[in-house]
């Protein structure tokens, strides 16, 4: 899966965990066994274009914090969100890698909980857009693999000036936290790094197990209760 390096100083690198999975055509459920949108196994029933700007309330069981989306800044990017935010995908996904230390540097989201979801989006990747703003605190923007066009679902929250990120890869924001940072900035940060390299999850087994792996290990993290677009 996707991850990006901690430290500036470090080489940064772009990491995936080749794990891929097969699914069926079935209907997802939700915890309480509810079918939910049937988008969640099908991405080319969720290719709307975004309006050019909206805002999304998200509902964490930290808190709630606000994302404005720009279509200009990474339009490829704002409507893979669009609809990702519209068909539920991010309800019940866990902040499952946040870095607070040795510096502040940014809490990423987007395996689904479901490990059937995440397998059906690994392959639905999007065009890399031109990077116009930058990461700067606050900025949202889609994780990447160590290639091209390779974003899929996982975004990070950025809380200090990664600006560097540029450097290394279309790391293109597509929206803001225009309220609740105060929030992001307190989501629970103490497993750290993502395993084998550090003490959090290992996205292998949260890719295969889903949150089932994540309750089991990882009791603390944060997850998102809903993401729901609140203005457009």
């Amino acid at each position: 899966m996707l991850l990006i390096d901690t430290h500036r100083k470090s080489s940064i690198t772009i990491m995936i965990c080749s794990l891929l999975l097969t699914v069926g055509t079935v209907a997802v459920a939700d915890d309480g066994g509810q079918e939910t949108n049937p988008a969640l196994l099908d991405p080319a029933k969720a290719v709307e274009t975004a309006p050019d700007s909206f805002r999304v309330l998200v509902a964490t069981t930290a808190g709630d914090f606000t994302i404005e989306v720009t279509r200009e800044w990474a339009p490829h990017g704002v409507d893979r969100f669009y609809n990702l935010v519209k068909v539920g995908y991010y309800d019940d996904t866990a902040f499952f890698r946040v870095i607070q230390s040795p510096r502040p540097f940014m809490a990423q989201i987007g395996l689904h909980g479901n490990p059937k979801v995440t397998a059906a989006w690994q392959a639905a990747a999007i065009p890399d857009d031109p990077i116009v703003a930058p990461n700067t605190r606050g900025a949202v923007t889609f994780a990447m693999r160590g290639q091209a066009n390779s974003r899929t679902t996982q975004f990070f929250i950025n809380f200090a000036d990664n600006s560097y990120l540029s450097e290394h890869g279309k790391f293109a924001p597509f929206g803001r936290i225009v309220e609740g940072m105060d929030v992001v900035d307190s989501l629970y940060s103490g497993y750290g790094e993502c395993g084998p390299r550090g003490n959090g999850p290992r996205q292998d087994l949260l890719t295969a197990q889903g949150n089932t792996y994540l309750k089991e290990h990882f009791p603390e993290l944060d997850y998102i209760k809903t993401a729901r677009i609140v203005a457009e």
